[in-house]
Order: C-alpha cells, then structure tokens, then sequence
C-alpha cells in the first residue's frame, strides 16, 4: 500500500487504533541528540534559518482533537493478553524543531501545480492535498525555511511515493503494457522500473530508436514525475548528491520486486526477511538529501563509510516501523497483500495484531537507541558536515513520527464531514 492511499484512508477508530495513537503521540527522545560535543556544526553556515524553531512539541502535534477523541490519548489501554491492562508507552523518538504551518501549505501549493501540470494523480489532487506532504517535508528538514528548496524534495519524494500507487497495486492506474494491452502489476512491474530508472538516469539510444524511448516517458506521468523533480533539484545538488539518490532508488527498486515476488507466491515473509527488504525500501531515498536541502554536502567517502551507513539504514528502518504503525491501524489487513511489520509479526509469533503492534513498538526503539548510542561518537569525531547530517538524520524521524502522529486519520471525523 502506497504512502498516500495509507495517507488518504477512512478515519480509524478501533482499539488498535487507540493503541496506535498512543505510541505515535508524545517525543520522549531529546530534542538535540548531540549538544554535549561543542559546536562543530557551527562551522558550516545554513542554507536559511528556520522560521519557527520549538523547544516543546507544537499544541497541534500533541494528540487529536474533537468529540469522541479522547478515548485516543495515551492512557492505559488494553491489549489483547491475559493479564492486567497495561499501559501503552510513547515511542522513544524526538520531537519536531519547528511547526511552520504557512511554510508546510507553500509546499502543499507548489506539489499540486506541480502534478497537475505533469498528469500525476490525475482525478485524485484533492487526495494528494490531504495527504498534506508539505507538511511531512516541512517538519523532517527544520535547517532549511526555502519553499522552493523544500518543494523540490517534496516532488522527489511524491515521484518515488508515486510508483506504488501506479504500478505496484493489482487495481493500480495504467495498468497496461506500453502497447495498451492489459498486463498484471506484478508482471509489469520489471519494465516500469527499469524506464522509472532511466528518467533518472537518462538512457542513451541510438539515433533510431531514441525517440521511441523519449515517446514512453511523455506518455507516463510517473516518468514526467521523476524527470521533472531530478531536474528541479539538480539545481540546488550536486552530481555527486544526484547519484547517491539514484543509488538508494536503485536499492529501493530492487526491494520493490522482492515484495512483488511475496505476493505474487501468496507467501508471507518471516520476519528477517522482511526487516531485510525494510532497510532499501523505506525512508532511505528519502533521507539522502538531507544535505542537499541543508545547503552543504556530505562526501561521499563519509556517507558510504561502513559506520556511517550503519547508522543511516538504522534511522531509515526505524521511521519504516513508524510507517508499519500507522498503516496497522487500518480496519482489516488480513487479506495476505499488505506488508509490514505488525503483520509479519503476528503470523511468524501467532500472536494478537495487538500485541505484535507493541513488538513493532520495542524494535523501533531498539533501532533508535542504537542510533542514538552509535552516532554521537561518530558526530563527535568526523567532519562537520558529517555531524551535521547526523544531525539531521535525527531531525527527520523526530518530523516523521510528528507528521503520522499528526494524519488526518487519527482525528474524528462526523460522518460525511470534510477532512480540513
């Protein structure tokens, strides 16, 4: 299930949800992870200063609001266990810098020009604006206060997000070989990503056969998408930055097939696998250019450092799981297609969807505090720009788990009453 379709789904009010809610709302983690070794990251000016920089969580970021919500507090609640009712613990996670909301809504403004001008969610915009992305962006880079900068990862992110909804999903839009014919997602999904990655990577044919290519990414608006969102941040990065998003798509792509393969075999995955398949195919594209909207650049012999990347695919897996969470909270997921850790869990253990959603609880905390506990020496010791990725490695779960906590999902809705 693609980002957005979790991002746009009904209200969630069950039990589960409740249990959800209170995982996802409240920061227990420190704000600044690496205040105690001095003030390397001074050393390296900001692109711009944020705007609106909290100390606390933002009021609006504390939990939903309404009538009926308040059963959705972190308060005691149940699990389905034997045994007393337990209460249910915040996940260990920073809060977010700033709550910019005039920033978020450029952001928000500028993605659907943006698709509407390329095709993209065509007859779906009004679920693009829900899913209130720029907010998302907004939150998880709090060093930079460009609206332009922020929209052109904001058009990253939504083309990589894109690719699910189009052709990943069985009932997914174009779902038809490049003559028109009907074609399966899953047999398809080969060949879309190979073009997906040309558009990024541009492909150079002989002169024959280079306009047939060039007809195929007019055609699609997901190869629109990421033509038009790499060359709109090729203005702010580098080549070198440019690349390393390529590769992490490149990973993330790979791991698109595998979870391909799963439902295709009508097989669930045990859970290392998953939590294998987790680490391309998660935040991790979308984290790479946190430099990039920074305004420096992080070398490539620091981010492709072993201890390094240890900690980068950490953080990645770790706002993963708070995405596995969010989309548990969905009414039925029992069909055998969904994947995430939640439900991988309670088919490998047998145990309750509940108590699974605990064991995803404990597992993102794991990952946090081995972040946590293996990048402050590495901040301490390595370059500036290094402790300042880091830095931001930090920043971006804290707006990650803020924005999910903050969905439209988790506030109560009246039946037939707009989402605003």
């Amino acid at each position: 299930m693609s980002i957005l379709t979790r991002a746009a789904a009904p209200h969630a009010g069950t039990e589960l949800a409740a249990t959800v809610t209170a995982l996802l709302h409240h920061a227990t983690a420190p704000a600044q992870l690496f205040a105690p070794f001095g003030r390397a990251a001074a050393t390296i000016p900001r692109r711009s200063t944020p705007a609106a920089i909290a100390v606390a969580e933002p009021r609006r970021l504390l939990g939903p609001s309404g009538i009926g919500t308040s059963g959705l507090w972190p308060t005691p609640a149940p699990i389905t266990e034997p045994g007393a009712p337990q209460k249910i613990p915040a996940l260990y996670c920073p809060p977010p810098e700033r709550d910019d909301p005039a920033l978020a809504e450029a952001v928000n403004v500028g993605l659907l020009a943006w698709a509407a001008e390329i095709g993209l969610y065509e007859g779906r915009l009004d679920d693009l604006g829900k899913a209130d992305f720029g907010r998302l962006i907004m939150l998880a880079h709090p060093d930079c206060d460009d609206p332009d900068l922020l929209l052109a990862a904001a058009r990253c992110a939504v083309a990589e997000w894109s690719v699910d909804d189009y052709y990943c999903e069985e009932d997914a839009p174009g779902d038809t070989a490049p003559d028109g014919t009907p074609s399966s997602a899953a047999a398809e999904l080969g060949p879309r990503l190979e073009l997906a990655a040309a558009a990024m990577d541009p492909a150079h044919l002989p002169a024959r056969y280079a306009p047939r290519l060039e007809q195929a990414m007019q055609a699609d608006p997901i190869l629109r998408a990421f033509r038009t969102s790499f060359a709109h941040l090729s203005g702010y990065a580098s080549p070198a930055q440019l690349a390393r998003l390529r590769t992490e798509i490149a990973g993330w792509f790979i791991a698109l097939g595998a979870e391909a393969g799963w439902r295709a075999a009508g097989r669930m995955p045990p859970v290392w696998e998953y939590l294998t398949n987790r680490q391309p195919h998660s935040f991790l594209p979308c984290m790479a250019p946190i430099d990039v909207v920074g305004g420096y650049e992080l070398g490539a012999a620091d981010y492709t450092d072993p201890a390094v990347r240890r900690v980068v695919t950490t953080a990645a897996l770790a706002a993963q799981m708070v995405n596995d969470l969010y989309s548990m909270a969905r009414e039925d997921l029992s069909d055998g297609r969904e994947f995430n850790l939640p439900t991988v869990l309670a088919a490998e253990d047998n145990c309750s969807r509940a108590d699974a959603v605990l064991r995803t609880a404990q597992i993102h905390d794991e990952l946090m505090h081995r972040f946590e506990r293996e990048a402050a020496p590495l901040a301490a010791a390595g370059s500036p720009e290094l402790r300042r990725f880091l830095t931001g490695l930090w920043a971006w779960m804290g707006g990650n788990r803020a924005w999910h906590a903050g969905s439209r999902r988790y506030h109560d809705i009246a039946p037939g009453e707009d989402d605003r």
